[in-house]
């Protein structure tokens, strides 16, 4: 069976970017960039590994932007984007792969269609890169004059991912790596291949894949989700747990002194349980106990971000992107006012979100009812996803 595997290189420092963080990290509808790029791979049913090459500098970065991705340790980078890749195809070698896609991070939008076009084209090449031609009148100029025309015919911009077909393309980093200046000037990987003797393809790529360079471009990425085909959902969720025996409940993640304890298979926890639910709901896609039955031994005493990381796995695997939630805890005690933002704090951490797109309150039912008589918490949550209007890459067929 053919292995194909994504190699996304985040080892640059992004300095024409600006700002406190290197571009790669920075926040896109509430989600890293780099998150994006991953997860353009992750929902492609051909690439069946991702390998991300980062900077040493940045592994507490990094561990926060792939929090819940089941991702292997990622490579270490150099001191050029050249090194950074051979350091990456090198760590790929124990899974010998037999095509690689090279992305750059800084690209968070690439469709299923071109990356299933590069991955086929390497059936009769060793490289393919994703392109597009020019289309622009290109003048050179001296000093802000012009001083000729340049044909536009025969000229692309060159995008990633770029494909090859895996022992090729390493060789031929290889090589590069050990030539006196042989690397100089070679400026992506097609041209790696090119110095090694090998013909690469061109394969039509797409507007959207563009370069996050510099501010201005993020603002660009951002206006490009909201016109994108994406519609509005909006789910709610609502979970009740009685009290037993113990000295702390645990609400929305976080664990609060307490008289009792919350009698539950997991660990109880109706604030995410109720989000969970609601995240299912926006997603038509059941209840909790559908995916993690209270009958399953496995989930006895289970930590509830599980639930809720599950859920949002599925929001990704449909194309989709969380927007908002919002959870209001139900009970007469405990006092739950100086928890709030350790809440809000943890749920935002749980779904890589900003705390902004995450809120928490709690209310009582002036002594009415099963929570008014202190015999249990009851949560409900709201959560609104953006979802494609049709399954991710149907309208790309």
């Amino acid at each position: 069976m053919t292995l194909v595997c994504a190699l996304i290189v985040a080892a640059g420092r992004g300095h024409r970017f600006g700002g406190e963080l290197p571009k790669q990290y920075a926040m896109l509808a509430g989600r890293p960039v780099l998150r994006h790029a991953i997860e353009s791979f992750s929902r492609h049913p051909e690439i069946g590994k991702i390998l991300v090459v980062i900077h040493p500098d940045d592994r507490d970065l990094y561990a926060d932007a792939v929090t819940g991705l089941d991702l292997p340790e990622p490579a270490l980078g150099g001191a050029t984007r050249q090194d950074s890749v051979r350091r990456g195809l090198e760590q790929l070698a124990e899974n010998k792969p037999d095509k690689v896609l090279i992305h750059d991070a800084a690209r968070p939008f690439v469709p299923q269609s071109v990356i299933s076009a590069v991955i086929g084209t390497l059936d009769r090449a060793v490289g393919a890169i994703a392109a597009l031609p020019v289309v622009d009148s290109l003048k050179r100029g001296t000093e802000g004059v012009i001083t000729e025309a340049v044909a536009r015919e025969g000229l692309w911009r060159a995008q990633t991912p770029q494909a090859f077909l895996y022992p090729e393309i390493l060789a031929a980093h290889q090589a590069c790596s050990t030539g006196s200046d042989a690397a100089g000037g070679l400026t992506d990987d097609a041209a790696v291949a090119r110095a090694a003797g090998h013909s690469v393809e061109l394969v039509e790529g797409a507007t959207e894949t563009f370069k996050v360079t510099t501010a201005e471009d993020l603002a660009r990425a951002e206006r490009w989700l909201n016109s994108a085909s994406l519609e509005t959902r909006t789910g709610s969720g609502f979970d009740v747990h009685r009290f037993g025996t113990g000295d702390f409940v645990t609400l929305c993640g976080i664990e609060i002194p307490h008289s009792s304890g919350l009698q539950g298979h997991s660990d109880a926890d109706v604030g995410l349980h109720a989000l969970t639910d609601a995240i299912l709901g926006a997603l038509s896609a059941g209840d909790i106990g559908q995916h993690f039955p209270p009958s399953d031994p496995q989930w006895k005493g289970a930590d509830s971000a599980l639930f809720l990381r599950h859920a949002l796995e599925m929001v990704t695997a449909r194309g989709g992107r969380f927007v908002h939630c919002d959870v209001t805890l139900i009970c007469e005690a405990p006092k739950l006012g100086p928890h709030r933002a350790a809440m809000i704090e943890r749920i935002a951490g749980i779904i890589q979100c900003s705390p902004e797109r995450a809120n928490v309150k709690a209310t009582t039912t002036e002594r009415l009812g099963f929570t008014g008589r202190g015999e249990g918490i009851a949560a409900q949550a709201t959560a609104s996803l953006l979802l494609p209007s049709s399954p991710p890459g149907q309208e790309e067929r």
